[in-house]
């Protein structure tokens, strides 16, 4: 009991225990625990700093890297540009054409020209989805003056060869049609007003036309009776035969359709309808194998020739002199041929394939000469 007693005493005796008010609870903590809060911080700021250091870097080389490519781009466009022009100017095109390209790809001299030629058949001709209507002209005079390959052709213009084919076979008849006026028979008066010196003579004044006959290989065709009639005695291969006039200035005035090798000269001039051109007073000029000064008199003009010389063994020298001037003045008409015979499908082997296309080609390369300048000034 004793011992309770004390206890009580004891703890009686004692202070009773004090609460922490809130100045108290929310005082600093230790100097200990302060530092160990604040030293993780800086370290995580110079991480960061490092980091957006490192990220700036990244930028700067990410932008000059994209400039880099930017300039690459645009030197890659320049040069596709180039290119593009380059392949535009080399490509086969009416787009790009030259005077040069003109009359080496055509044998018309000047754009100007081709231009006019291509306004005459433009309103005839459809364009088509690879092709249009400048290039259809082109191609086809191409196929005329350089007498090249249908697969060639494709190659130039990029497209099959049955498109050329369909191109050229469309093309070739319509040209010649509407290119035909081109070949006109001038009017007397208009040929003694354009008469070249070398004609004014009393002898030759009246010289109306100069005519002569030319002929174009072919292959040896299929039918008996079509290589009979295509033979030629005189060229020894089978050929076609036409027969051309020139005015005494070098144009060409008159041109037959194309006949077998084996026609003469007297036949294919009865047979082209030249004799309905013919007028009263008129002289024709022409070489040994036209015999036709009877047919020439019914119209009441004069053939002039060359003498013959069979059975002769020399000739007197007024006819040797008049002969000399006659051959001097009648070349020009083989000069006339020669420019038509520079479109180089005439000058080729004609397949058989293109002979149905031959008169109207020959129309053609014929009227293109008379664009050409004077042959005889």
């Amino acid at each position: 009991m004793r011992a309770a007693k004390r206890l009580r005493v004891s703890s009686e005796n004692e202070a009773p225990p004090t609460s922490l008010n809130d100045e108290e609870m929310i005082a600093d903590p230790p100097p200990e625990s302060v530092e160990t809060l604040r030293d993780p911080l800086p370290e995580s700021v110079e991480t960061l700093r490092e980091q957006l250091t490192k990220v700036q870097e990244e930028k700067c080389k990410l932008e000059q890297f994209c400039e880099s490519l930017q300039s690459e781009a645009d030197n890659l466009r320049e040069e596709r540009d180039h290119l593009q022009e380059q392949i535009k100017k080399s490509s086969t095109s009416a787009s790009n054409l030259t005077d040069a390209k003109c009359k080496l790809f055509t044998g018309i001299p000047t754009v100007a020209l081709f231009m006019f030629v291509f306004r005459l058949v433009s309103d005839f001709i459809a364009p088509l989805k690879s092709m249009c209507q400048q290039d259809q002209i082109l191609m086809t005079l191409m196929k005329l003056r350089l007498g090249l390959k249908n697969a060639d052709l494709a190659l130039r213009f990029s497209v099959s060869a049955s498109t050329v084919s369909k191109v050229i076979n469309r093309c070739i008849p319509i040209l010649a049609v509407r290119l035909k006026f081109l070949i006109h028979w001038p009017s007397k008066e208009t040929v003694k007003r354009n008469l070249p010196k070398k004609f004014r003579k009393k002898k030759y004044s009246n010289c109306r036309v100069i005519i002569d006959c030319s002929e174009i290989f072919t292959e040896r065709p299929y039918n008996l009776k079509t290589r009979a009639k295509t033979w030629s005695n005189y060229k020894h291969h089978h050929t076609f035969k036409f027969l051309v006039g020139i005015t005494p200035y070098g144009a060409v005035s008159f041109l037959s359709s194309s006949w077998g090798g084996r026609i003469s000269d007297k036949d294919i001039t009865l047979k082209s309808c030249f004799y309905n051109k013919v007028e009263y007073g008129d002289m024709i000029m022409a070489d040994r194998g036209f015999t036709i000064s009877e047919e020439l008199a019914l119209k009441g003009a004069t053939l002039v020739m060359p003498p013959f010389t069979t059975g002769r063994k020399q000739l007197p020298g007024r006819i040797v002199q008049d002969a000399r001037q006659i051959s001097t003045l009648r070349i020009h008409v083989e000069r006339a041929i020669e420019r038509i015979k520079n479109f180089q499908i005439l000058s080729q082997i004609c397949p058989l394939t293109f002979a149905p296309l031959l008169s109207d080609s020959v129309v053609i390369c014929a009227a293109l000469t008379n664009l050409l300048p004077k042959l005889i000034k």
